[in-house]
């Protein structure tokens, strides 16, 4: 067994986690929801993604899969970045045989970049690709937020897709997902005519231990106890997907270095000896080993707008010390989530999680990565005083 660190599985890779989300995604689709997927940064939305595509084309629907990074944000125009949505969506359907594409965006010049991608879809799209429901994946939607235009336009163009499926059928064969690292507060400014008013919100939960027993068999044969082992793995990830495989293949990387393929583990030792394997290989000097980039990704998420890295580093600062006194403390010492600004960025991080309304750090690799000491020396290199 292979455990791959980073990067999108295959859909039929011996390690991928099937999780209540690819249910989830898989039946609101064909039921016809508009879907979508926005969590922090190596969770599995791609694999989750292409997995899904895989299923629907096995049963003939046609999916398009749209990369938002892929078209460009600095400096591009309205009208360049719809085109290369338009563009796309014309040969990945492979209507290069039916329609001129020059011709035909020549004939729209006097429309506003939106208007063709109104006129596309239902004067092309839908008239030339029939007797199929068409699914659109668009990935890495946070690219919207890089734009030097308002994204509104974009989303209210999906909200007005679902619209038209009450007054032309053809709508009804059109389906959307959204994947990426963002919000619908985010995204879009305004509640009116917002897609997320009528999505579904696919939430992409971390591994549970009885989700992941299939990873044992990598395990098997490089270590004795596998199954306390990948026990002990989940204690210190929580089930964080990166954070997961990783460990699991560090296990295997030790044994291939250090013990010629095998490592005897004396039984009753286990969680000592992944606690030092963490330690050394993750935590310690972690800015320096974080290969594949995955703590440091944290930090510049945190980090980035110095505006407000303070509000993020205080609100994580509390967090930390009211689970400090956790023990002690009754639980409405525990700070609640309250889906503000400052909070869905932290969440987005990675670094901290929503727990039955109250917010805790996400896994103990991150609790003893960004420590209170962490904290207090970003606080005191920040050019502002907090």
């Amino acid at each position: 067994m292979r455990y791959q660190v980073g990067g999108s599985l295959k859909y039929d890779d011996s390690t991928y986690i099937v999780r209540q989300a690819d249910e989830q995604l898989y039946t609101g689709l064909k039921t016809g929801d508009f879907c979508y997927v926005f969590n922090c940064h190596q969770t599995g939305k791609s694999s989750l993604l292409h997995r899904t595509i895989h299923l629907l084309e096995k049963e003939n629907y046609i999916c398009v899969y749209l990369n938002l990074a892929l078209l460009g944000t600095n400096q591009i125009t309205p009208i360049q970045w719809y085109k290369g949505i338009i563009f796309s969506l014309f040969h990945k359907l492979n209507l290069t045989k039916q329609v001129n594409f020059k011709s035909w965006w020549e004939q729209q010049s006097e429309l506003d970049p939106v208007q063709r991608l109104y006129q596309f879809v239902e004067q092309v799209l839908l008239r030339e690709v029939q007797n199929n429901r068409i699914f659109i994946f668009i990935d890495n939607i946070n690219s919207l937020l890089s734009l030097n235009f308002p994204a509104n336009d974009f989303l209210i163009w999906i909200s007005y897709c679902y619209e038209q499926q009450a007054y032309k059928p053809s709508f009804q064969r059109l389906g959307f997902a959204l994947f990426g690292v963002a919000s619908p507060s985010n995204l879009i400014v305004g509640r009116h005519r917002t897609p997320f008013n009528i999505g579904q919100a696919i939430k992409l939960c971390d591994f549970q231990l009885h989700e992941v027993m299939t990873l044992v068999e990598g395990l098997e044969k490089v270590v004795s106890q596998p199954q306390a082992i990948l026990a002990y793995i989940i204690h210190w990830t929580r089930g964080q997907p990166f954070l997961t495989q990783k460990l699991c293949q560090l296990v295997v990387q030790v044994a291939l270095e250090s013990y010629k393929g095998t490592i005897t583990i004396p039984k009753g030792t286990e969680g000592y000896w992944v606690e030092q394997l963490v330690r050394s290989r993750i935590i310690q000097h972690w800015e320096f080993q974080d290969e594949p980039e995955h703590l440091r990704t944290i930090r510049d998420r945190l980090l980035f707008d110095e505006h407000k890295a303070g509000k993020l580093l205080n609100i994580y600062q509390r967090v930390l010390q009211v689970e400090e006194l956790r023990n002690r403390n009754p639980i409405e010492n525990l700070i609640p989530a309250d889906n503000s600004e400052e909070q869905t960025q932290l969440f987005l991080s990675g670094l901290v999680g929503n727990y039955n309304g109250y917010l805790r750090v996400k896994n103990p690799i991150y609790r003893s990565v960004f420590t209170p000491q962490w904290v207090s020396r970003q606080l005191e290199n920040l050019p502002f005083s907090w």
